[in-house]
């Protein structure tokens, strides 16, 4: 095939296993499109797949995708829109046969190919027999010896397996554990008839994938400064005009709700990231070389991007079980809240004996509106301790408790959850295949990954190496101007002036935080450094907690190492997925110069 020398229009129309199911209909629907890709995979889901595929073993697979194809395969097909989606789960191959049987019943004949080898669950025996240990690289322990059976083993395969499956005529391509951001560079690597080791054009297809890959976190959803977007309900899904150099314009059909704007794709760039260097399994994206320019009216050039070789191991998602959880709430209301507080924490104790008797035990105390609320959240590897037991001594202080109280969220039947394990193998250990309809099997090509650390910074595919230092001097000619610390400063919430989005990896929390003029950001990165954000976030005061700068996005990115504990699934915050971290920093009182709030104050985010 030639190769193309337009922009690859690829769309968006789902960020996570549950998205809008309508969104399939609206970006086909909309206007013109090339590829139509779906992401409906995190570490959570692959635990969720596993369950499900235990109660049908031919299932394993994000159901919603068929449903999506039903609405809008025959005009892709008519249309020439290729379909791209990691919505194979466990079981891609499944989903490919179940996908060719909805056609078929359609009268649709589609080519639909899949791409698997992710799943080293069955090799895990013979992988650790020769030396691979699948260490916990957050806490180094080794899987030997640790006492976990993992439920799921899947590495972060890259996008040559969807190029070649294009390259070989697919209409559809059926995806298992790709990285997010392969959904895009498979396509784009086929359509410009990219190499191997074009590492920029791979690192643009890698950031306008992750610019994408959260739908309509890219469009105002989950947006600080919503209140600027005049019609934030409803908003349309993001399509990435991808060039031959990478480069892309980050849009969205017209007429539909949201916006597109500088900010809403700075948010999205520093979500769930930490180095700059963002390593995927095809190449490592420097995001701190990326630039953004507002083109018009819901329309974003990003890029050039710069790329570095591939890195050498990839990431590997293992999934365990951890046991039961199960919680209650305390409602505090009226007077002497504080004493309310520690009697319904002192009753708690004395009913269930405390943490003892259980593997995690945690009080979390949450102010708000017309009363507190006290939640007690137990862990057990027993189901009937964490249930019932727990739920009894609870119930049984009811009576003799502080005034006014009564439960919320109390249970008897306590819930299983896992534990998310991730881990290395060296990129030579995946075997990739491309599978097409008549069962013949193509071995996926590898980058060279000539250059590449041992250990490189953690991102979407590889973990860091030991944190940078906090006060590392950016490149020479990137850092603005200090502000000056004499100026006249007023005391208000950080968001006043400055945006936020949060998000989980694993066991950490990242929180980037950005500016939207040069000024600003000066004063952001001078004032923002680590024993500040620990006086404002006093849960990360004894945690290890990393800190980067992205000068050309006006952006200071924090991760907060070891928040979440063992990862969402486990976690025994009210906010297992950080999402809510960023606003909840944005809120704290910070004291910011006057003339920065002389001039933003009030004045909406330029329309384009």
């Amino acid at each position: 095939m030639t190769a193309r020398q337009t922009p690859l229009r690829i769309a968006n129309c789902s960020g996570y296993y549950g998205d809008r199911l309508s969104a399939a209909r609206e970006m086909v629907d909309g206007g013109p499109i090339d590829v139509l890709t779906g992401d409906y995979l995190a570490e959570l889901t692959m635990l969720l797949l596993w369950k499900a595929r235990q109660r049908d073993p031919d299932g394993g697979y994000a159901v919603s995708f068929l449903s999506q194809m039903n609405d809008v395969l025959a005009v892709c097909l008519d249309r020439g829109i290729k379909i791209v989606a990691n919505a194979g789960g466990l079981n891609p191959a499944g989903l490919a046969a179940k996908l060719r049987l909805l056609a078929a019943a359609a009268g649709l004949h589609p080519v639909v190919a899949h791409v698997e080898g992710d799943d080293l669950l069955p090799r895990l025996p013979e992988l650790r027999a020769r030396g691979h240990d699948f260490a916990h690289f957050d806490t180094g322990v080794p899987l030997d010896g640790s006492g976990v059976e993992p439920l799921t083993a899947n590495a972060y395969l890259g996008g040559w397996g969807i190029a070649q499956a294009l390259r070989s005529g697919a209409d559809v391509v059926v995806c298992g554990r790709v990285t997010d951001a392969s959904l895009v560079v498979g396509p784009a690597a086929w359509a410009f008839d990219w190499a191997l080791d074009d590492w920029d054009a791979l690192a643009g297809a890698v950031t306008a994938g992750h610019i994408i890959e959260c739908g309509t976190q890219a469009t105002g959803g989950n947006y600080s400064f919503f209140t600027e977007i005049p019609d934030p309900v409803h908003p349309g899904f993001p399509i990435a005009e991808v060039g031959p150099d990478g480069s892309s314009v980050i849009t969205k059909h017209p007429g539909t709700a949201g916006a597109v704007t500088v900010g809403t794709v700075t948010a999205q760039l520093l979500y769930e990231t930490g180095h700059p260097a963002y390593a995927n399994a095809d190449v490592v994206a420097r995001l701190d070389t990326v630039r953004l320019a507002q083109q018009g009216p819901d329309r974003v050039a990003v890029g050039p991007v710069t790329g570095e070789p591939a890195p050498a191991a990839l990431k590997v998602c293992l999934n365990h079980r951890g046991g039961y959880r199960n919680s209650a709430t305390f409602v505090l209301t009226g007077l002497d809240l504080d004493a309310k507080a520690d009697f319904a924490e002192a009753a708690v104790r004395d009913a269930t004996g405390g943490p003892g008797g259980f593997t995690a035990y945690d009080l979390r105390r949450e102010h708000g509106g017309e009363a507190d609320r006290l939640t007690v959240t137990v862990k057990s590897p027993d189901a009937e301790t964490a249930g019932r037991r727990f739920f009894s001594a609870v119930a049984g202080t009811a009576l003799a408790g502080y005034p006014g109280l009564y439960l919320e969220h109390a249970s008897p039947r306590a819930t299983e959850f896992g534990v998310y394990w991730p881990a290395l193998v060296p990129a030579e250990e995946v075997h990739a295949v491309t599978v097409l309809p008549d069962g013949t099997r193509l071995p996926v090509p590898r980058p060279p990954t000539s250059g590449s650390p041992a250990r490189p910074p953690r991102a979407d595919a590889v973990p860091p190496p030991a944190p940078a230092p906090v006060d590392a001097e950016p490149a020479p000619g990137t850092r603005p101007a200090p502000y000056d610390p004499s100026e006249r400063t007023v005391r208000l919430p950080l968001g006043t002036l400055i945006g936020a989005r949060s998000g989980d990896k694993g066991g950490d929390a990242n929180v980037g935080l950005w500016a939207r003029d040069d000024e600003a950001y000066a004063w952001l990165r001078t004032y923002l450094d680590v024993p500040r954000l620990r006086a404002l976030l006093p849960e990360t005061a004894r945690l290890p907690v990393s800190r980067h700068e992205l000068p050309n996005l006006r952006a200071v990115n924090f991760v907060l190492h070891g928040l979440l504990g063992d990862g969402v699934a486990a976690s025994t915050r009210a906010d297992p997925q950080a999402k809510a971290l960023g606003e909840q920093l944005r809120g704290c009182l910070a004291d910011i110069p006057e003339k920065l709030i002389d001039v933003t104050a009030g004045l909406p985010e330029p329309p384009f």
